[in-house]
């Protein structure tokens, strides 16, 4: 089926005139995680993972992913004729610089303009160049073939009480001006759905897991519009937006309103997360600056009474997973557990808390060697059934009205290999380490990065991707700008929520990761600086049924120790006895 899709493209193209065409993982948004409609890629493919390029040529085809997704793209690709360019490996060369290669001179790429970034097609332009080739970005083509294409949603938008945000749209859209001031500019144009979200206090089910409403908004020193499907506002939600001065105009007007832009416009925007197509629709004598949203700078420092409800919400989530994790272990021997029977229970557990909306992201069920494949999806046909030996890993989350969650657990089913048991536990000394760092004010992720990859690298194990990433307030579990990874350098501030989940995998093996979210706070300053910290805001049990206790220092004891001591004060007042002498087990001290 593949083949044919890649075939029926191919003549497309022909028509055309196209020697390229290029579809990636994006929505008109640039969004990581993006609904049914846009999943062109996958489409296209085959390749569900969440990140990744497809290139087609007339007679060659590639797939760029990363290496969280190496795996089970060799899996997925099988037998489609679109080869796999493991795009973090070294001499690898990006997809715009492998076309500038195999392209004759004054080729013509295609793509559809509204799913790539201004910065992507620029980054284009520059690495074809020197052949002169030309950019046609008008055409969705994968539309003219896919034809049983969802629809797009329609969905409502409905309002975020304040009482979660902690500050009203209004107060939010005033330090917006006080930024869009500092860089002289006089209009703002954001079209990255979480901002805008964050930004107005709405949210949406526009995409599965990530509560946000398909938008875009232009703001001025004076106005604020906002660009929506007239279907997606209920009078009431359009109400609250028009008394804050909020002007709602149709979607589709959004290219219409800056093609009529006065010339002496100065433009803010995100080159990364503004699709190319309205980019394309501003004067050319719009003056642009490009430059990070400062929404997602903004966003990413959590108010105190944000941070107030992350934590309340955590200790819901905690006792869903110390549920969740007392049925596995009692229910494995039975035989009858499958993967997918786990995903769907630990779910089940969620729904019982109070504030649960959905799941945060597609649920990572995988039992031994499926646990390798770092993003893996369950599905009916290849899952595996649980046995009473060997890890399982779950990496789940869940969308509460006050915080999003995000935390992986391995969990011992029965019996383990001593490889099993000495790789969890270099993943838990990394993930200590990174849990009780002090640091200097202006650290950044990707100082701290090695930290949890020290323990690993001393044997000679690497993962092939980040240890930690920022996550939003009842919005998407991935969020910048910072994020724990060598080439982040953005600062840590006091109130940003990170991860901490670094990890094992071998294929064909097991996959081992720890994961709790942390939110940096200020520890003590001295003549030498502000120090900062992080203070865990996760609170399950760690399984030491898993651990090489010799292995451990005696510093690295304590903290687990005195980690379990917290995560039973905290949880067990909302248990009942049986739940509550379980987790006195699994919490008791090594």
């Amino acid at each position: 089926m593949i083949k044919e899709r890649v075939a029926q493209l191919r003549e497309l193209m022909k028509e055309h005139q196209l020697d390229a065409y290029i579809i990636p993982s994006f929505d008109a948004h640039q969004g990581e995680y993006v609904a049914d409609y846009w999943k062109s890629r996958e489409w296209i493919s085959g390749f569900t993972g969440s990140a990744g390029t497809v290139v087609i040529t007339l007679d060659d085809a590639g797939l760029w992913t990363d290496g969280r997704y190496y795996i089970q793209a060799e899996k997925q690709l099988a037998g489609s004729g679109i080869r796999l360019f493991r795009m973090a490996d070294p001499e690898v060369p990006f997809y715009t610089e492998w076309l500038a290669d195999v392209l004759k001179e004054q080729a013509t790429i295609g793509f559809d303009g509204r799913v790539f970034s201004t910065q992507l097609v620029e980054r284009m332009k520059k690495d074809t160049a020197a052949k002169q080739m030309k950019i046609h970005a008008k055409d969705d083509l994968i539309d003219q073939l896919w034809y049983d294409r969802p629809a797009v949603s329609d969905a409502p938008a409905y309002i975020h009480d304040v009482k979660y945000a902690g500050k009203s749209r209004t107060e939010k859209l005033a330090e917006v001006r006080v930024e869009m001031k500092k860089h002289q500019a006089t209009h703002y144009l954001v079209a990255s759905l979480d901002d805008i979200a964050w930004l107005l206090n709405i949210r949406g089910t526009d995409v599965p897991n990530n509560p946000v409403v398909t938008a875009n908004v232009l703001i001025t020193d004076t106005n604020c519009t906002i660009f929506i499907d007239s279907k997606k506002l209920r009078q009431d939600v359009k109400e609250v937006l028009e008394a804050d001065g909020i002007e709602v105009k149709e979607y589709e007007e959004t290219t219409a309103t800056l093609e009529k832009l006065p010339t002496d416009a100065v433009m803010l925007y995100d080159d990364q997360r503004i699709n190319y197509a309205l980019d394309e629709a501003i004067p050319t004598a719009v003056k642009r600056i490009a430059k990070t949203d400062v929404t997602t700078t903004l966003k990413a420092i959590k108010n105190d009474v944000e941070i107030e409800n992350f934590k309340a919400c955590e200790l819901r989530d905690g006792v869903a997973m110390v549920r969740f994790i007392k049925w596995l272990k009692e229910e494995v021997a039975s035989g009858n557990i499958t993967e997918i029977a786990a995903e769907q229970k630990l779910e089940d557990f969620r729904r019982e808390q109070a504030d649960f909306v959905e799941p945060s992201f597609d649920t990572i069920a995988a039992y031994k060697e499926n646990a390798a494949m770092m993003h893996y999806k369950a599905e009916e046909a290849t899952q595996k059934t649980l046995e009473a030996q060997g890890l399982f890993l779950v990496d789940s989350g869940g969308q509460y009205y006050d915080g999003t969650t995000d935390i992986t657990r391995t969990i011992t089913l029965g019996a383990l290999t001593d490889e099993e048991k000495h790789h969890f536990t270099l993943v838990l000394q990394g993930f200590i380490a990174l849990s009780k760092v002090k640091f200097l004010h202006g650290s950044t992720g990707g100082n701290l990065d090695v930290l949890a990859r020290q323990p690993i690298w001393a044997e000679g194990i690497d993962y092939k991707c980040g240890t930690g990433h920022g996550v939003g307030f009842f919005l998407n579990v991935h969020e910048g700008p910072q994020s724990i990874r060598n080439s982040n350098h953005v600062v840590l501030e006091k109130g940003m929520i990170i991860t901490n989940e670094p990890g094992i995998y071998l294929e064909g093996k097991h996959g081992i990761r720890t994961e709790n979210m942390l939110v940096v706070v200020e520890a003590e300053k001295t003549e030498f600086g502000q120090f900062m910290a992080f203070d865990t805001i996760t609170y399950c049990p760690i399984d030491v049924d898993a651990i090489e206790v010799e292995l451990l220092t005696q510093a690295e004891k304590q903290w687990l120790n005195a980690y379990h001591e917290e995560v039973y004060a905290k949880l067990s007042p909302y248990l009942n006895e049986e739940e509550q002498a379980w987790l006195k087990h699994e919490t008791r001290a090594i």
